[in-house]
Parts: C-alpha cells; sequence; structure tokens
C-alpha cells in the first residue's frame, strides 16, 4: 500500500499594492512583506465617523473592539450601526462598512428584515454623500453563486491572456428530470467527479457540499445548487484577500486529488470551512508523498484578475478562492466571497483604514460617485 502522510502548511501570505503591479517585476512581490499603512494622518482624519454594520458573528470575527480602539488613536470615531433602533441619531457616517448578508438574505422570507433592509436603503438614500462599502446590490449579487458564477464565466475572455479561468458549471433547479440534469452535465462541458454547492453563498450550509463521482449519484443533490467539474490541484486552495488597491495571497490546505472520470465510488459530503482550516488535518486532504508542489499563482496574474473583477463586482472588499490544475498549471477560479474574514491578513486594520482614507480624500476632491441600485430607486456613493 502507497504511504501517504499529512502535511501542515505554514500560513504564507504576499501582499501587493495595485499601484505597483504594473511596473513591479515579480520578483519584488515577496512573501512576508509587511503591508505598507497608507498615507493617513491624525489631522486629515481626525473628526471622521466610520459606521459599521455587522452581525455580532462578523463583528467577533473582524474584532471590531480593537479595530475601534485602532482608530481611535488616529482621530477617528467607530460606530456601530443598530438596525433596529432609527438611523438618522446614530449618525452622521462620513462611511459605512457592513456586511448585511444576514439581512438580505432573510429579506426573502422574513417582513421583519425587510423592514430593516427597507430603513437601511431609505438612510442612505436620504444621505447620498455617505459612503458605502460596498454597494448592496454587488453583495447581493454574490450572494447567488448563479450570479457569481456568471460573472465569472464573462471574465473568461479578458483573463484567457493570464490563463485564468473558472471550470464549467450547472445550475440545478430541482430534481424532477435527473435524465436532464445528466445531459446537460454532458453537454456543458463538466467531467466528473463534480463539486455540489448550495445556490445560496452565506450562512453554515454554504459550507456544507459534496463531490459527485457518477451520474447515479445525481440523486444525491439537494437543489437549488450549482455543480462545478472537480479540479485536481494538489489540496493548495490560495485565498486573496481584496482591501481597496491592495490584496494578499493566503495559502490554505483543500482537496485532494482524485482519479479523473466517473466511478462507484459514493457521494463525499463535507465542510468547506473545516478542510480549509489552517491548520486543517482532515482525510480529504492528504497528499500523496510524490505529489510535487506546485510553484504559488503568478503575481501579474493575481493582480490582473483583482483589478478585473474589481471593476465588474465595483466592491473594495471581496475574496476570491483560486487553485492552480496541476496538469495545465491553469488558475482557476472556483469562488468569490463577499466581506471575507482576512484571517493571516497582517496589519489588515491598517490597510482598510488607509483605503477609508482614500476614498474619503477621493470624495472631498472628485465628489461622490453614485450609482443606481435596481433594489431601489435611490442612490448611494460607492466606495471603490
Amino acid at each position: 500500500m502507497r504511504r501517504r502522510r499529512r502535511r501542515r502548511r505554514r500560513v504564507r501570505w504576499r501582499e501587493v499594492d495595485e499601484a505597483q503591479t504594473d511596473t513591479a517585476p515579480l520578483s519584488d512581490c515577496l512573501w512576508c512583506h509587511s503591508a505598507a499603512g497608507g498615507p493617513y494622518t491624525h489631522s486629515l482624519m481626525s473628526g471622521r465617523r466610520v459606521g459599521f454594520c455587522l452581525s455580532e458573528k462578523k463583528r467577533r470575527r473582524m474584532n471590531l473592539d480593537a479595530f475601534r480602539e485602532f482608530c481611535a488613536g488616529h482621530g477617528v470615531e467607530v460606530v456601530e450601526i443598530d438596525l433596529t433602533q432609527p438611523l438618522a441619531p446614530q449618525g452622521p457616517f462620513d462611511i459605512i462598512v457592513h456586511k448585511l448578508s444576514d439581512v438580505i438574505v432573510e429579506a426573502e422570507c422574513s417582513s421583519k428584515s425587510q423592514q430593516l433592509l427597507t430603513n437601511f436603503q431609505t438612510y442612505v438614500s436620504a444621505h447620498p454623500t455617505t459612503v458605502l462599502l460596498d454597494p448592496l446590490l454587488a453583495m447581493t449579487r454574490l450572494l447567488d453563486r448563479f450570479a457569481s458564477y456568471q460573472i465569472m464565466t464573462k471574465l473568461r475572455n479578458s483573463l484567457r491572456d493570464w490563463r485564468i479561468c473558472s471550470p464549467p458549471h450547472l445550475e440545478i433547479h430541482s430534481l424532477s428530470d435527473l435524465s436532464s440534469i445528466q445531459q446537460a452535465v454532458t453537454t456543458q462541458g463538466l467531467s466528473f467527479p463534480l463539486i455540489c454547492k448550495t445556490r445560496v453563498a452565506h450562512g453554515s450550509l454554504s459550507h456544507e457540499m459534496s463531490l459527485i463521482f457518477s451520474t447515479g449519484s445525481l440523486a444525491d443533490l439537494h437543489p437549488p445548487c450549482v455543480l462545478q467539474s472537480f479540479i485536481n490541484h494538489g489540496a493548495v486552495l490560495h485565498k486573496v484577500f481584496v482591501v481597496g488597491d491592495r490584496h494578499f495571497c493566503v495559502e490554505r490546505p483543500s482537496l485532494k486529488n482524485f482519479p479523473s472520470g466517473p466511478c462507484d465510488r459514493e457521494t463525499i459530503f463535507f465542510n468547506s470551512h473545516q478542510v480549509s482550516k489552517p491548520e486543517s488535518s482532515s482525510d480529504l486532504t492528504e497528499l500523496d508523498e510524490q505529489m510535487p508542489c506546485l510553484p504559488p499563482p503568478s503575481s501579474e496574474a493575481v493582480a490582473a484578475l483583482v483589478r478585473e473583477l474589481r471593476a465588474q463586482l465595483g466592491m473594495a472588499l471581496f475574496g476570491v478562492d483560486v487553485i492552480i490544475n496541476i496538469h495545465t498549471h491553469t488558475l482557476t477560479v472556483i469562488d468569490i466571497n463577499i466581506f471575507p474574514g482576512y484571517e493571516g491578513v497582517p496589519q489588515f486594520f491598517s490597510c482598510l483604514l488607509s483605503h477609508i482614507q482614500s476614498v474619503l480624500d477621493k470624495q472631498t476632491y472628485t465628489g461622490p460617485q453614485v450609482t443606481n441600485s435596481p433594489e431601489s430607486t435611490s442612490s448611494a456613493t460607492t466606495g471603490l
């Protein structure tokens, strides 16, 4: 029997300032390069009020209390927004940083959440100079994997020269006609094994995934969901964290390689969060001893991907999950994430505050950038 080993990986990161990527050679994009805090000064930021609208879980993961103290040292007041209370008395705000994913998802079936969302939109509409990080419409699109994967497909042509792609995917709305699903898997170019993900890209259930190894196992699907061809990638996931003009690459464990093509193996159900934790010891991440290590993604290619996504999404705080195909070495985008946790990113606080200042400075000199949202007749100022 071939011996296998469980490999513990160090969390490695590199930071890139997009303003430098056009001129900086690859050798200058160093692993373990300290993130520049940016040009913010106490005098320029003094008196600014930054509103944060986060769930309790996100608040803890971000360590908002520590960020509040950090900002206070630069003359910036951080205010936690309570959506259950009128927003006007809690303001004014120069900028609002939010992750309203819970509210947006629950608004589809909860009148209470719908009212909270309406109140938030009404406040933003009445205060057009308040910058929003990030636009609600953009966040809503990424909550739907059907929509986010269509975005990745659209980027295929513009990123082809960088050898960046996304796996073939298929939207599954119901299991009423399995034969049609089996046919669509073939006609749309998907190949086994397939990875199945929930349609909603938010909440604990969004991490519950499965690996499908044959057409007979398609009955194990739980629609609405999306199927992707599983790409062998050496059990390494590269998480790209974007903060305005800067982005960081962090290496995490991922699923091991599986033989290509259909087989009679039973469906594997797993939690992606557990598999890709920094020190994951899951059996699903075990690597063959003879599997060579793949080189990290090209810094220039990742920078090109980030630029395209920022333009396409109109967002400044997001993450991208990418893998490297072990056969073609193609950089493959498998997911886009809203306001991620930024675990493993050094000096995230200084980068975020630097971006906040750059956005407010740009607004001061050029005026607000207004975007019209189909979800509302109101206008909002973006935080790009």
